[in-house]
């Protein structure tokens, strides 16, 4: 990682992000940890252009409400606020409302930086945020590296949305056009190379950059925790924690609950499919809905589960890789992925051996997962240490870190002619 060496120009840097800090699920945590850790550790002039907080309530958080546009000061990072619209429901159109809408304030008010960046990253999605970073970019001449977090053209086809279908192509030519003009992009998973590649991008431009366990480990007793939270001693229960939007297919959980009384299933976070999935579960008496716990609390609430849950459609494959999965490998609980076999979420199962893999959108098969798990806790425990040695290794902050800021530093060298 460069230093700043004395009599040098101070190194500013803009991430163009939708998301971030104060959201405190997806992508805003990284998003924020990035530029954080630029400022703190590089001593660089951080910029990031960012939406108003929404995620993953899809509600614009009750302190930005009103606001058009600012700026923020956050740790040392200045944060370029721009409003945009925030559909309650998921539909194609409605979502490409929301990403004209991103595109229009930041083209309308691109951030005033003090002079000239000396690279523009982007966290993508959105796609507007994209097609805002390589704009920015080459309007000043510096280096444009997006990292994929999701691929929205993937998404669109793969979610379930209303609209995808037609949205996919369009999505994907945003998608291309951004990409090939990055020097180069980092991808969060493995299982997005060959996406990438077919979207015009050489295999000499993509690094892999994994995400990071972001949240500190559990510090509480669980048996308190449990206590607490009026979790029975005696009752299994399954957790899912994080978004409740639609390429989750959480009704597969709602389902499951149904079939196996014996269970307890508790759905905590946010969404804009909460409400369908409320009245999905009518008067079941073995679910529960919580609030998105705050940060200082969150890694006691996982760990006080039995087991963490994951679900997504059958059609999801290659389009993204939940964020929450590096949250339950630190709690220490073995987790259930009821997922495609082939996507990118059950390669981390199967890699961390730190839970069960089941069919997607197969609520029976989930509930067998449970009972298993259930049966024996000394072997469950065993799972879920696994899962949290997987994290230590393979998933540090420090690490993760440091791994974008090498893809930085060698996109600046490349630029330089390095």
């Amino acid at each position: 990682m460069r230093e700043q060496q004395r009599g040098e120009a101070v190194e500013r840097l803009l991430l163009v992000s939708t998301n971030y800090a104060p959201e405190r699920a997806g992508i805003g945590p990284y998003a924020t940890q990035v530029a954080e850790h630029w400022a703190a550790e590089r001593g660089a002039e951080v910029h990031v252009l960012a939406g108003m907080p929404h995620y993953p309530a899809w509600r614009v958080d009750p302190d930005y409400r009103g606001r058009w546009r600012g700026v923020d000061l956050r740790a040392g990072v200045r944060v370029h606020r721009r409003r945009h619209s925030v559909p309650s429901r998921q539909t194609a159109a409605r979502r490409a409302l929301y990403e004209a809408s991103i595109l229009a304030h930041g083209l309308i008010a691109p951030p005033r930086l003090g002079g000239r960046p000396d690279a523009v990253l982007a966290q993508m999605p959105s796609l507007a945020g994209g097609l805002l970073a390589a704009r920015l970019a080459r309007r000043y001449r510096a280096p444009f590296v997006p990292v994929v977090q999701d691929l929205m053209g993937a998404a669109a086809a793969q979610s379930g949305i209303d609209g995808g279908g037609r949205a996919a192509s369009a999505a994907s030519a945003v998608e291309r056009r951004v990409l090939r003009r990055a020097a180069l992009v980092g991808i969060i998973h493995e299982t997005f190379r060959d996406r990438v590649r077919s979207l015009g991008v050489p295999q000499d431009r993509i690094r892999l950059v994994p995400n990071w366990a972001h949240v500190a480990r559990p510090a509480g007793s669980r048996t308190q925790s449990r206590a607490r939270l009026g979790w029975p001693p005696d009752r299994t229960v399954l957790l899912h924690a994080g978004n409740m939007g639609l390429k989750q297919g959480l009704e597969v959980l709602i389902d499951a609950a149904r079939l196996a009384p014996e269970l307890l299933v508790v759905l905590m976070g946010d969404g804009n499919q909460r409400e369908a999935l409320r009245r999905r579960a009518g008067d079941l008496p073995n679910v529960e809905f919580l609030p998105p716990a705050e940060d200082g609390d969150f890694p006691d609430v996982l760990a006080a589960a039995d087991a963490l849950v994951v679900t997504q459609r059958a059609s999801v494959l290659d389009m993204s890789v939940p964020s929450k999965l590096t949250s339950y490998f630190t709690a220490g609980r073995p987790v259930i992925a009821s997922v495609a076999e082939a996507g990118g979420t059950a390669e981390e199962i199967r890699r961390s051996d730190a839970g069960w893999l089941v069919a997607p959108e197969d609520p029976a098969a989930l509930v067998a997962a449970a009972r298993e798990m259930a049966a024996d806790p000394g072997a469950a425990d065993a799972v879920g240490a696994r899962g949290f040695d997987y994290a230590r290794t393979h998933l540090g902050r420090q690490a993760g870190l440091g791994r974008i800021s090498a893809l930085l530093d060698e996109a600046l060298d490349l630029h330089h002619g390095g």
